[in-house]
């Protein structure tokens, strides 16, 4: 009997040790994956802000962000929904903001908007992952996530690293995609990515834009954290381009996980792929050639 047991733990350790090193080279290549297409969005992020500020401004409301407001921004990117929580804090209120990301070439992006905007002295950027960041106990009054949760191999780690370092009466605020049948700002571009190349989608349960589409994942992960007065409600985020042109050159620049399905194919390829896209999202054009798309996104909120 007690070789058993111990046969089973020791089945354990290495299970969790496998476990570890796996989700250590995922976050390593999603680092580089981001990292790669920082200059991209350093390009383009005016196009995309333009659209997303309405779900930020949204996050910031829903996690009742005052001028004396301590908040945490885990997988900032670009530096949002950040910076629009920052301009609602006076520093001498000792409002503070920290914003966080796996990706240093995007946190470099995101701390030249804050310094453009003069924000530099209420923001403050710290690279890391939301899973194993190091963030103090018990300080923040309120926590934001914009399309970062969906990328984390272990969610329930990363929502208890959140949890541990809000205040009691703490906030988190957290948006994600729904389905790809009611997002084409990305559902076009990655179907015909994965078309053209004659790949799958991911297999439910791995990282990924479209991975916490179904809310019960994330609403019983909250629960199971210790969140309370949970609340889901869904809105439209609206995209617009100039041209079915437009928006595959700003996929082009920013797509992470386009790019990272195309990294085994030739250029010829990538290109041939490229104006698939272009065609693909044809559709969408009124007769201007102008592109309007409607996504849907689910909010999550809840209280520590």
């Amino acid at each position: 009997m007690i070789s058993l047991d111990m046969t089973q733990i020791s089945q354990t350790i290495q299970t969790n040790s496998i476990e570890n090193q796996s989700n250590q080279l995922y976050k390593e290549a999603q680092r580089q994956s981001w990292d790669s297409v920082a200059t991209g969005w350093q390009e383009w992020w005016k196009t995309f802000e333009k659209d997303a500020q309405k779900l930020s401004d949204h996050l910031v409301e829903l996690a009742k962000i005052s001028s004396s407001s301590k908040v945490l921004d885990i997988a900032t990117g670009i530096g949002e929904p950040a910076i629009t929580a920052a301009k609602k804090i006076d520093s001498r209120n000792a409002g503070h903001v920290l914003a966080t990301d796996i990706a240093p070439q995007m946190l470099s992006t995101a701390k030249q908007r804050a310094i453009s905007l003069g924000l530099q002295d209420v923001i403050e950027f710290k690279e890391g992952d939301a899973e194993t960041i190091s963030l103090p106990a018990s300080t923040f009054d309120a926590a934001l996530c914009r399309w970062g949760l969906i990328y984390l191999p272990d969610l329930r780690a990363g929502l208890f690293n959140i949890h541990r370092s809000l205040v009691d009466g703490g906030r988190l605020a957290a948006a994600v995609w729904a389905s790809p049948d009611k997002v084409p700002f990305l559902s076009v571009v990655m179907s015909t990515v994965l078309k053209e190349t004659r790949k799958s989608p991911p297999p439910s349960g791995i990282p990924g834009p479209f991975s916490l589409a179904d809310q019960s994942i994330i609403e019983a992960a909250l629960s199971e954290i210790g969140f309370k007065d949970i609340a889901i409600e869904r809105m439209n985020v609206i995209f617009t381009y100039s041209s079915p042109e437009d928006y595959t050159h700003f996929h082009q620049a920013i797509l992470a996980p386009a790019h990272a399905l195309l990294a085994d194919q030739t250029q010829e390829r990538r290109e041939e792929v490229w104006n698939a896209v272009t065609e693909a999202v044809k559709k969408y054009a009124d007769n201007t050639g102008s592109v309007k798309l409607y996504n849907e996104v689910i909010c999550f909120s809840g209280t520590k």
